[in-house]
């Protein structure tokens, strides 16, 4: 994938995002972090306040147990959505011109649905991965050996 100069690049997960720029050329992309954003969300049973509910059934002394709320998948689902919103206000401001988005694949489904069209109408790549956790040099080689 041919990255322009000056193009943003957006890697996250439901927890943490990282907002790059690529201050090289499209065949040599190097890029520098403009940004950080992480979020506290610990796992499901740190978050639930009780142990999950049960409900009456027709029968004499029967009762079914009833979900408890995902909180931690509810969590990275907002997470996703701010991140939307944080790049629609760039977007709208027009502090980038160009996009690639590099998320985990159920936070780029999320993102993909909060997306106004002034960030679609920016974007020029979206790659299904999950490189976080990943050192930048390898965030480069991965994001630039994508297929468009």
């Amino acid at each position: 994938m041919n990255i322009p100069t000056d193009t943003l690049i957006l890697i996250a997960n439901g927890e943490k995002a990282l907002f790059l720029r690529n201050i090289g050329d499209a065949f040599y992309p190097q890029f520098e972090v403009e940004r950080k954003k992480t979020q506290e969300n610990p796992p499901a049973r740190d978050q639930a306040t009780d142990r999950p509910g049960r409900m009456h059934d027709r029968g004499v002394q029967q009762k079914s147990a009833v979900d408890d709320t995902d909180w931690h998948a509810l969590e990275k689902e907002r997470f996703a959505s701010e991140l939307a919103e944080m790049l629609y206000r760039r977007a709208h401001s027009n502090s980038f011109d160009r996009l690639i988005v590099c998320a985990a694949p159920q936070t780029l489904g999320v993102l993909r649905k909060e997306f106004h069209k002034e960030v679609t109408d920016r974007l020029i790549g979206e790659i299904d991965k999950d490189l976080t956790n990943m050192p930048l040099d390898e965030i480069e080689r991965n994001v630039s050996q994508t297929e468009e």
